[in-house]
């Protein structure tokens, strides 16, 4: 009776009383029922966990669309970037024509300890020829995934050598690192980008606000765009590094959870010295409560575009079969009182939200945006006018800029062949790009993306893709756009996530707007604590 235990346990525990208990036993006869059925008279065998898992998804897509079902072999993952670790081998990789390549070992890690190498093709894990046959991305953490403490043999292929090399490598803890790059973008504005909020943000973007101020920091960019949150006392944590102390950050309630306020505690590294975070339509959840603090305080300006709009709490629940739900408690409200959360009556209006956005105009003129004063709060310094009902509302408006973006460029881009590309070129020409330019300074002011990798670039996406044939006229709309992106995914595969940002976040228009605001009088005429 895997179904009905399923269920029973999801039910006690929303409603743990005995009055719950008595009225779960009612509701869930019919699920008895209908499982008996199955067991004994259904044409077929059935997959009872299959069932199981079916029935959970089906009955919390009737709640919210962020209450959600993880099945036991997905929890793992699910969970890595929210702990900041993983045990694993500790390498960067990418398939490569059904080929597992290593892109980069993590420094200090299991395979860098071996001597394992970037641009290495590994072609078995425990004696399973994993080459040419079909390998996905979750075959490789199936196999190279495991226990702290436990070994795995692979065998690589370097270079041209002819005889595979074996190694055998010993699984630990390997960190998943949240803040992607801290470094200076002009002499006084420091600049730090955020992928997700987990365990481990804070003491990163301590970090690199230690660094920052250490290499002359006056004003610092924070850079929330695409992320899509994590967890809700990392935004919090974060929030006390930018605000004196005693200030609410974030308040939530539930039917069931009582008003909960979480404020600022301690002296924080940031809480003088200008202050702009960056989001975007992706920026969501612990993004927003964030941005949300940090503007209802008026201790910093938000550019970009208007956020996701997510704005319900979710507490994981492990179910006996290692699987876990994510099950909506509360909604979060800003210190101002704003709940940002977006609409759901309608789910395919939901899911279909940012698509609508686009094809509205939003991304191009915030005049498209039309928000009823209902949803109108005032800022708690200043009292400016900001909007609940729908994400934050930026105080400069960023419009996506598509100019440069030719059919061309965008076949090139999602095939994924600029990514394979780049790839196959630094595994041919690492070992001359690192004499060329040992240090990344180097390369970044002296690299350039000619014509002749331009021609390689185009040879290899028609060889992955016959229809794919070289567009002059759409190459040249592109070239710019085209040419920099080839270069910062070079530094990315020869150093790391940080090098690219440093040369990609040139067409960074959010970011370059932030950038202009922040070391003008601009910033003074907001008015802000």
């Amino acid at each position: 009776m895997k179904i009905l235990s399923a269920i029973t346990i999801l039910v006690f525990v929303i409603n743990n009383s005995a009055i719950a208990q008595y009225g779960r036993t009612e509701t869930t006869q019919k699920f008895d029922e209908v499982i008996s059925a199955i067991e004994h008279l259904y044409v077929d065998d059935v997959n009872s966990e299959e069932l199981t898992n079916t029935a959970i998804v089906a009955l919390l897509e009737k709640l919210d669309p962020h209450s959600t079902f993880i099945s036991k072999d997905e929890v793992s993952g699910a969970n890595e970037r929210i702990n900041g670790n993983f045990v694993g081998i500790g390498i960067r990789f990418q398939i490569l024509k059904d080929t597992l390549t290593v892109v980069a070992t993590i420094p200090g890690g299991p395979s860098e300890k071996v001597g394992l190498l970037a641009g290495d093709k590994i072609v078995s894990i425990a004696e399973e020829d994993v080459a040419g046959n079909g390998l996905k991305n979750s075959g490789v953490r199936k196999r190279l995934l495991g226990d702290k403490g436990t070994k795995v043999d692979v065998q690589v292929l370097r270079n041209k050598t002819k005889r595979p090399i074996d190694f055998t490598i010993t699984r630990d803890v390997i960190p998943v690192h949240s803040v992607d790059a801290a470094y200076m973008v002009t002499s006084t504005t420091g600049y730090i980008k955020m992928n997700t909020f987990s365990r481990n943000s804070l003491v990163e973007v301590q970090d690199g606000i230690k660094k920052l101020k250490k290499e002359g920091m006056k004003n610092l960019i924070f850079d929330l765009q695409g992320n899509g949150g994590g967890l809700l006392y990392a935004a919090k944590y974060l929030a006390d590094e930018f605000l004196t102390k005693d200030k609410l950050v974030v308040y939530s309630k539930g039917r069931v959870q009582p008003r909960i306020d979480l404020k600022t505690e301690k002296k924080g590294l940031w809480e003088k010295g200008r202050l702009v975070i960056l989001t975007d339509e992706t920026s969501a959840s612990a993004s927003e409560i964030l941005s949300g603090a940090i503007q209802d305080w008026d201790r910093g300006l938000i550019v970009g575009r208007r956020t996701f709009g997510k704005g319900l709490v979710q507490r994981p629940i492990d179910l006996s079969d290692g699987s876990q739900i994510r099950l909506t408690i509360a909604r979060y409200y800003t210190p101002s009182g704003r709940f940002i959360q977006k609409p759901y009556d309608d789910v395919d209006t939901y899911h279909n939200d940012l698509i609508n956005r686009y094809k509205n105009g939003e991304y191009t003129n915030s005049d498209s945006i039309k928000l009823p004063d209902s949803l109108m709060h005032k800022t708690l310094i200043t009292e400016r006018t900001v909007y609940g009902g729908g994400g934050i509302m930026p105080d400069f408006f960023v419009s996506l800029d598509t100019t440069g973006v030719s059919d061309y460029f965008t076949s090139i881009i999602r095939g994924g062949h600029l990514n394979a590309f780049t790839l196959t070129y630094v595994n041919k020409n690492r070992k001359k790009l690192r004499k060329k330019y040992p240090e990344f300074s180097d390369f970044k002011k002296n690299f350039i993306v000619d014509e002749k990798i331009i021609a390689e670039l185009a040879k290899y996406a028609e060889k992955e893709d016959s229809t794919l044939t070289f567009d002059e006229e759409g190459y040249r709309e592109s070239e710019d756009l085209l040419k920099l992106r080839i270069k910062a995914i070079l530094a990315q595969n020869i150093w790391s996530f940080k090098e690219f940002y440093e040369i990609y976040n040139d067409s960074n228009e959010i970011l370059q707007k932030a950038i202009e605001i922040i070391e003008s009088d601009i910033y003074n005429q907001a008015g802000l604590e």
